[in-house]
């Protein structure tokens, strides 16, 4: 028989904490990307036409996997993936870059230490991720790679997607590996992100792994955006526009007259530029105060970059949760599979890649164990 809670040790204790938080933020991200891939197409499945649909379903208010489509027309306009995605059809995850990335970001920690430089990680892209499964400006840094190039031209040359959205989903690993210490998180996102991305795309990234950094140890998820903010320049459009998000939430704006005002405010951008998504992301977060189920159902039904916002939203939601207490109907259908197309890791188990994260976290940094709750 194993020692009784009461026996064992506050390091202990804060260990065991931390690999539920973790295993919790990979489960998360996971489940949320599954339930925006469906409708991830921001120009097509508008905030209102997501909310239809879900309406004609019965579906509304979200409290699961987005259902089948009621009609042809419907079935035709999501991605084709859907099949493997909706609720009652799920068997382990779908292949997805944003899953991907967290995946390479594992490998890459484990090859290269926090020591890695940005070159290490562009010759681990070459190696274990395949061209056609790259996109906008991660395609663009890797053709440059391919060419030749060096960070920092990578990101810049002939590259016209620098600010979009691809480094911030890159972003878990750091703030899984650096629980409670943001700006380090932060610091290893940046290093990370200028192989493709500049200004606000980089922005992007460092806020989004302090802001899973800080979600280890911040009492609540307003806390945690706060936290987060301290690591990029107060001026630019990202921290502005978040900013402007926590503040509408304060006044106690509903959450969808919040995005319709942001929605104005920063229309012109694109669907998958990082700063309209950062702030479905921050409204997702903040209306979802703290439920994992109601965050991420908040965050796709903002629209957008429907499977990227839900990833993030869940993995945040899910360390502050924790793995126990995501509800069974988001985890169960995941088998604790992941298909994915960086080599050598299609088929792993979700527990296994949460496993070698907590190990990381351990041997890494050591910062914030001693201060997660338990």
């Amino acid at each position: 028989m194993g020692k009784l809670q009461s026996e064992l040790t506050d390091r202990e204790l804060a260990e065991d904490v931390l690999a539920d938080r973790v295993l919790g933020g990979w489960l998360g991200r996971i489940a949320g990307n599954m339930l925006g891939k469906p409708v991830e197409r921001g120009d097509l499945w508008t905030r209102e036409r997501i909310d239809a649909y879900l309406r004609r379903s019965g579906a509304l208010p979200l409290t699961d996997y987005l259902p089948e489509p009621v009609d042809e027309t419907d079935a035709l306009a999501l991605r084709p993936e859907w099949r493997q995605c909706v609720r009652g059809r799920i068997h382990g995850s779908c292949r997805d870059d944003d899953v991907d990335y967290a995946i390479l970001g594992l490998d890459l920690l484990e090859t290269h230490g926090f020591g890695f430089s940005t070159e290490e990680v562009g010759e681990l892209w070459l190696l274990r991720l395949p061209y056609l499964q790259t996109f906008t400006a991660e395609r663009a840094a890797y053709r440059n790679l391919a060419s030749g190039l060096k960070p920092p031209l990578t990101a810049t040359y002939d590259n016209p997607y620098q600010e979009w959205i691809g480094a911030l989903i890159r972003a878990d690993i750091f703030g899984w590996t650096c629980p409670g210490d943001p700006h380090r998180a932060a610091a290893l996102a940046r290093r990370d992100a200028v192989l493709s991305h500049a200004g606000n795309g980089v922005y992007g990234a460092m806020w989004a792994a302090a802001l899973i950094s800080a979600a280890f140890t911040a009492p609540t998820v307003r806390q945690a955006v706060e936290a987060a903010l301290t690591v990029v320049p107060a001026s630019c459009r990202l921290a502005r526009t978040v900013r402007r998000v926590v503040s509408l939430h304060e006044t106690r704006l509903s959450w969808e007259d919040t995005l319709t005002t942001v929605s104005v405010e920063t229309a012109g951008l694109g669907w998958i530029h990082v700063v309209p998504n950062v702030a479905v992301l921050t409204a997702g977060l903040l209306y979802g105060d703290g439920d994992f189920t109601r965050t991420v159902a908040l965050t796709v039904r903002g629209g957008l970059d429907t499977d990227s916002n839900g990833a993030t939203a869940g993995s945040v939601a899910g360390v502050l949760t924790g793995a126990a207490a995501v509800p069974d109907r988001w985890k169960d259908p995941l088998e604790d599979t992941v298909r994915s197309a960086v080599f050598g890791f299609d088929g792993a188990r979700i527990s296994d890649l949460a496993a070698r994260t907590v190990r990381l976290a351990r041997t890494g940094t050591g910062s914030g164990l001693d201060t997660l709750p338990g």
